[in-house]
């Protein structure tokens, strides 16, 4: 994304001055703050493309401030922290972060994550509903539903979740090995592809309750797809 605008929520002056520069040469717009509460200010007032936080801020922690962000929407989120610890990854995840990165870090490095994650995040323009059997997907909404005999059932689905659904019903009948996903649809720090069957198979459970049960199919030993119904 040419321009995006990226808000930085650093409490060291130093580490936010170097990723403000590094995202200035490749071209993107920058604002930083020092705390959660003027992070979360700037995140409301300014709608960024993007947000690299600490998790160590005064104010509000920075896992405070990322589930305010995923109560506002799906804004991307790259935390950036001196916590190494798996459990502190995995907090962050499950919260909605979209990547982890532990201090110390190379800003170039960070840089190229952020333009992954953009990618990856990217959404079609309103109208581009993706329509397989029963199943409706409006990306733009972020919203899937299934049209059942009950009636119109909204899915409750997670950002990832979201994504492979979304990744593979854009290409209806064809088989996605367990790589492609994991490089589309998932978060750096939960890219493992046994990852992808555990989302998955909560996806299936999912449709399966909604009236949509077959939609979305295992290929052994090749990978998964959402296959168009018959008749």
């Amino acid at each position: 994304m040419d321009n995006a605008l990226v808000l930085i929520i650093e409490d060291e002056p130093e580490i936010a001055e170097i990723l403000e520069t590094y995202f200035i040469r490749e071209g993107f717009r920058t604002i930083s703050a020092a705390d959660g509460v003027i992070g979360l200010a700037h995140h409301a007032t300014l709608k960024p493309d993007l947000v690299i936080l600490d998790v160590k801020l005064p104010g509000q922690d920075g896992y405070e401030v990322l589930a305010a962000i995923r109560r506002r929407g799906d804004t991307p989120v790259i935390m950036v922290t001196a916590l190494a610890e798996d459990l502190d990854k995995l907090q962050a995840l499950r919260i909605g972060a979209d990547d982890y990165v532990v201090k110390p870090f190379n800003p170039v490095e960070v840089v190229a994550r952020a333009k992954a994650v953009l990618r990856r995040t990217y959404r079609p323009r309103a109208g581009n509903v993706i329509r397989v059997g029963s199943l409706s997907i409006d990306p733009e909404a972020h919203s899937a539903q299934v049209d059942s005999e009950r009636g119109t059932v909204p899915l409750e689905l997670t950002r990832t979740e979201f994504r492979l659904l979304s990744h593979m019903a854009g290409a209806p009948n064809r088989v996605f090995e367990r790589s492609e996903l994991v490089d589309a649809c998932l978060p750096e720090g939960d890219a493992l592809n046994r990852t992808v069957d555990s989302h998955l198979s909560n996806l299936r459970r999912k449709l399966s309750a909604a009236g949509a049960e077959g939609l979305l199919t295992g290929v052994r030993g090749v990978g998964y797809k959402v296959a168009v119904p018959h008749g």
